[in-house]
């Protein structure tokens, strides 16, 4: 008995065995007041082999582990959410985090966000003449006008397809002055004053040609929205017996263009009369029909229908002079039925319903522009 208790003393005391196996001092037990279980309790499933010093088959006895450090409780997922922050990947990583736990490498990105590449740095818009400081964008002034939208129209000035004035204009910083500036896109010109205004009328037989009538008869006036104030007149006239387009604008310049027979806009009108028609009528007033105030033609000749007794005919002329279609026809032996105006220039009557007022396209607006020459 004296020998085993000397030889565990001298196990426990650190005594030298030989060289470099130094041994660790006894384990004096849970200090007074400490966490660490009760002495006599060994933890389950703890094999004494895994501190120094213990003895083959030795439990260890409960307490804190050399150091002081205890094992921390472990944190249930999701019970510190800024925890759970740490672990999320940076925009533009996730890709890379996945394909590193596959096995695979990629090339370092870093995400830079969504953007635009930088345009070059233009030459300065001041040296031009048609550029006013105090104007409009001149991409912004053409997606207004409705020439397309504003990214395009900058395209379009890039590319040298727009003329202010005269002059071409390929800067995206020039401004001009839309109640000054004369801007022509492709050739066409643009309406960039919204002071202007600009209407087809499908007027109806039996109603006159004037903006007034003194005897009270049914005029333009009657179809027009009271709650509009601008002063606008029409531009040439139809017949009371007449159906079909009539303009209506406030755009002095227009009106007296469209009117003047040297820029000679064509008309259409689809005429009934009585049948059947010689052949070559068509030819004959192509060709020329004298009148009392001179020679008149048209310029197309077309047969759309026929029935018993009557004829439906479409011709295109250019002069504007009074009842021009009905005495042509009234010339070649076959009196005019009833007369539609369908087409002046690029607008067309279409089907619009009669009686009725409608706002010119911005296209059609820069077409008829373009037909005068303004």
């Amino acid at each position: 008995m004296a020998s085993r208790s000397t030889g565990r003393q001298n196990n426990a005391s650190g005594s030298t065995g030989g060289a470099g196996s130094a041994k660790p001092g006894p384990y004096r037990g849970p200090k007074p007041g400490g966490s660490g279980r009760p002495s006599g309790k060994p933890r389950p499933g703890r094999p004494a082999s895994s501190r120094p010093g213990a003895k083959p088959g030795e439990k260890r006895v409960g307490g804190p582990r050399p150091g002081g450090r205890r094992d921390a409780p472990a944190v249930k997922s999701g019970a510190n959410k800024s925890d759970s922050k740490k672990f999320r990947p940076r925009k533009g990583q996730s890709g890379k985090i996945f394909a590193q736990e596959r096995g695979e490498r990629r090339a370092e990105q870093h995400y830079r966000g969504p953007h635009r590449p930088r345009r070059p740095r233009a030459a300065p818009v001041d040296r031009l003449d048609v550029h006013d400081p105090n104007g409009v964008r001149l991409q912004k002034l053409m997606a207004q006008a409705g020439v397309a939208s504003r990214r395009v129209c900058e395209q379009m000035i890039e590319e040298g397809r727009v003329v202010v004035d005269g002059q071409p204009v390929t800067e995206l910083g020039v401004r001009v002055d839309p109640a000054k500036a004369t801007v022509q896109v492709d050739g066409i010109t643009i309406q960039t004053d919204e002071s202007k205004v600009y209407y087809a009328f499908n007027k109806p037989e039996g109603v006159l040609a004037t903006m007034e009538d003194p005897e009270g008869r049914p005029c333009i006036t009657d179809y027009l929205d009271p709650n509009k104030r601008e002063r606008i007149f029409h531009v040439g006239r139809l017949d009371v017996a007449t159906e079909g387009l009539l303009l209506l604008t406030n755009d002095g310049e227009l009106a007296n263009r469209l009117m003047h027979p040297s820029y000679e806009v064509p008309k259409k009108y689809l005429v009934q009369v009585r049948g059947p028609m010689e052949h070559g009528v068509g030819a004959e007033m192509k060709k020329g029909i004298r009148l009392e105030d001179g020679v008149a033609r048209v310029d197309e000749f077309r047969l759309v229908d026929s029935t018993p007794g009557h004829l439906l005919v479409e011709v295109t002329i250019h002069s504007g002079r009074n009842r021009i279609v009905r005495r042509l026809f009234d010339a070649v032996g076959h009196p005019v039925e009833k007369l539609v105006r369908t087409e002046m220039g690029p607008v067309r009557i279409g089907s619009q319903k009669q009686g009725t007022v409608r706002n010119l396209s911005k296209v059609e607006i820069g077409q008829l522009l373009a037909a005068v020459e303004l």
